[in-house]
């Protein structure tokens, strides 16, 4: 098991992965494949869903290696996704502190179907 330092290291390259991506909107998309995600947002979100579903075929397979590395790719492409929102991990964060304490089962029905 890792310590509770390796994970907040883990955690910190996560927020500086977001903020490598924040910077590649500025540039060229010739040159940077996240810049590319981030001019085009039909190709990021076929991405996403290309990406969940080799991981959940590597969890129904229980390929330990496979579900790292595609829980891996799909993490990054969710950080591309929401930085073509202008979202942050700030924004997710506090959406589940709102969620705190509520069974998700009552979060679920507490929410409007649109």
């Amino acid at each position: 098991m890792q310590s509770i330092e390796n994970i907040n290291m883990n955690i910190d390259y996560i927020v500086k992965l977001s903020q490598i991506i924040k910077e590649r909107k500025k540039v060229n998309i010739e040159t940077s494949y996240t810049s590319k995600l981030l001019s085009d947002p039909d190709l990021i979100s076929r991405k996403i869903g290309e990406e969940s579903v080799e991981l959940i075929i590597s969890s129904l397979n229980k390929d330990i290696p496979n579900i790292i590395m595609e829980s891996a790719d799909l993490l990054y492409h969710l950080l591309v996704l929401l930085e073509s929102h202008d979202l942050s991990l700030e924004d997710i964060s506090l959406e589940l502190l709102k969620r705190d304490g509520i069974s998700g089962i009552e979060e679920k029905k507490s929410r409007k179907i649109k």
